[in-house]
């Protein structure tokens, strides 16, 4: 925590640290020590850092492939939910869409919907709409001590498509992108991959407020630490991490405004 976590250079953290290295010595059971972790955790990381439990000790909750229809007006509708690899597999989540943009490469625009996306593996959710976005840095991380910049071609490749499988949209072809409270994560993160381009709007209402990188930390009890090293950094410079992100248009019927979004370019 000292050395990756994301606020572990704040006077609030090293106030912290010495109350939970001097409550260590009441512990008595794992109960009371993962208690402790997790407060400090916190304090170190933020309100996106965690302390995760063994596979066998959680709840499998399930989870949904994506889901691609033509809407109306031929515009093409995307839905990404969280993904985890855990029952869908990365190149299912990926390929599914990805065969579904680029049969209907013609249409008349996008709506990707990211509401109730709580996050999980970004690169599948990336790669899926990687046709509407332009090659180079799509997003970067910004740690306590560097920045690391997330390229398209690293996404693919960490999902194991490759560029040729990716053909591009005709440029200027109006992407409509859905959020909620509820988009958040991986979620957040494949929305700012679209910040800052022209032809792109965003439709809803604002985001959780966890757009920000974790870690993983494997401890010896079989749990992990998850800990946030940094923030998400958009392709027009804008920080982002833990405050949510507005939407151009906050409305309550985002879909139907996206879709007269997007017809009204033609």
């Amino acid at each position: 925590m000292d050395r990756h976590g994301l606020y572990s250079d704040t006077p609030e953290w090293k106030a912290r640290k010495k109350e939970f290295l001097a409550a260590a010595d009441t512990v008595s059971s794992l109960g009371w020590a993962n208690y402790l972790v997790y407060q400090a955790v916190q304090v170190a990381g933020g309100k996106h850092s965690a302390l995760m439990a063994p596979v066998r000790d959680t709840v499998n909750y399930p989870e949904f492939a994506p889901e691609a229809r033509m809407l109306e007006g031929g515009i093409a509708y995307v839905k990404l939910p969280a993904h985890s690899g855990a029952q869908v597999s990365d190149s299912l989540y990926a390929y599914s869409v990805l065969h579904f943009l680029q049969e209907h490469s013609s249409a008349a625009g996008v709506v990707i919907d990211l509401r109730d996306n709580t996050g999980g593996n970004m690169y599948p959710m990336i790669s899926a709409v990687s046709p509407l976005l332009p090659d180079g840095v799509i997003l970067q991380f910004k740690g306590k001590k560097r920045t690391t910049p997330v390229s398209l071609d690293f996404v693919l490749r960490f999902v194991g498509i490759k560029a040729s499988e990716s053909r591009k949209f005709p440029e200027g072809t109006p992407v409509a992108i859905l959020t909620n409270d509820m988009t958040a994560s991986s979620g957040e993160a494949t929305l700012l991959c679209f910040r800052g381009l022209d032809n792109t709007r965003t439709f809803g209402s604002p985001t959780a407020g966890y757009a920000s990188a974790n870690q993983p930390f494997p401890l010896k009890n079989g749990y992990s630490l998850i800990l946030t090293t940094g923030c998400d950094v958009a392709r027009t410079g804008e920080v982002f991490c833990d405050d949510p992100i507005a939407p151009d248009v906050e409305t309550e019927t985002p879909l139907e405004d996206a879709v007269s979004w997007i017809l009204s370019t033609q």
